[in-house]
């Protein structure tokens, strides 16, 4: 498991943050449960297949990041996608099983937060005015056992399938509030469910209404558990909570257990949370939905 707290832009090989991106993905992966079945770094749009070990270490699992862009319409985006196996004379999505979502990116500076385990990889990017986009792939942890529910795949991103949208449109959100076609999980037949999650579905907490806030300075985090409107429930994703926004700051990191650690305002933010570690903590990063601000407006995203 491993994390990134980081930024590319347009001053590297590729010419384009984005694209710079998708190598910088591929190389955290590769050193934690994964391997490369295709980088296309000839076409215009750069493509990029994984396939993952699983935190069994035995398990098969399938995603792709891949570049979309239009100078003229002045978007730069990267879509997260979601396989039930891999083909390599296939086109990208023709691949098994395939489903994408598209997330706003930039072609100069993105700053990023980026998670990786054996069975999924969690991004969030800090683009343009600034805005915040985010992204999940990979498995969730299920409520079944294997033999239950042996693929529960997750494409989370922000937009439907690869729009054409510039980070700087106002109406498209984060997929973890639930309820949106930019939050898809793959069921047992093969079909892609487009579940609700707690707490946001919760009007006491998550709701429009709800004013959770923090306890003595401390932010408690609530796991994001994929659901049904009917009493059926899921699992939940793997890395990803729910997050007060009161007297919350963005990009702050929250720890989780160990020896408290005190913060030194000269560190990164990739020194505070490596410290966190050290002492036995777990950093969590707290991150907001595009340009929303309002209490239930924020998640955090752990940094492995």
């Amino acid at each position: 498991m491993a994390f990134e707290i980081s930024h590319t832009d347009q001053l590297g090989a590729t010419g384009f943050a984005h694209k710079e991106l998708l190598l910088r993905i591929q190389a955290l992966a590769e050193l934690n449960g994964w391997v490369t079945l295709r980088l296309d770094q000839v076409s215009e749009n750069h493509e990029l297949i994984l396939k993952g070990e699983g935190l069994s270490g035995e398990e098969e699992i399938f995603v792709g990041f891949r570049c979309y862009q239009d100078s003229f319409a002045d978007y730069y985006n990267i879509a997260v996608a979601g396989f039930a196996g891999y083909v390599p004379g296939n086109a990208w999505a023709a691949q098994p099983g395939f489903l994408e979502s598209g997330v706003p990116a930039h072609n100069q500076r993105i700053d990023y937060w980026l998670t990786v385990n054996a069975q999924r990889i969690a991004l969030a990017m800090k683009v343009g005015t600034p805005v915040y986009e985010s992204c999940y792939v990979g498995k969730i942890l299920p409520y079944a056992r294997p033999g239950e529910f042996p693929y529960p795949l997750c494409v989370a991103g922000m937009l439907n399938g690869a729009a054409a949208v510039r980070y700087s449109e106002i109406s498209h959100t984060m997929p973890y509030k639930g309820n949106r076609v930019n939050l898809r999980l793959r069921w047992l037949d093969g079909t892609w469910k487009q579940p609700l999650t707690h707490p946001w579905n919760n009007a006491w907490i998550g709701g429009a209404s709800s004013q959770l806030r923090d306890t003595n300075g401390q932010y408690p985090i609530m796991p994001v558990v994929l659901c049904e409107a009917v009493p059926n429930v899921f699992g939940e994703l793997d890395g990803i909570g729910y997050v007060s926004n009161f007297n919350n700051i963005v990009e702050s990191v929250v720890q989780v257990g160990g020896t408290p650690v005190v913060d030194n305002p000269a560190w990164t933010a990739q020194e505070r949370a490596e410290a966190i570690v050290l002492a036995g903590g777990v950093p969590w990063v707290c991150l907001q939905d595009v340009a929303r601000t309002s209490f239930n407006d924020y998640y955090a995203m752990r940094l492995d």
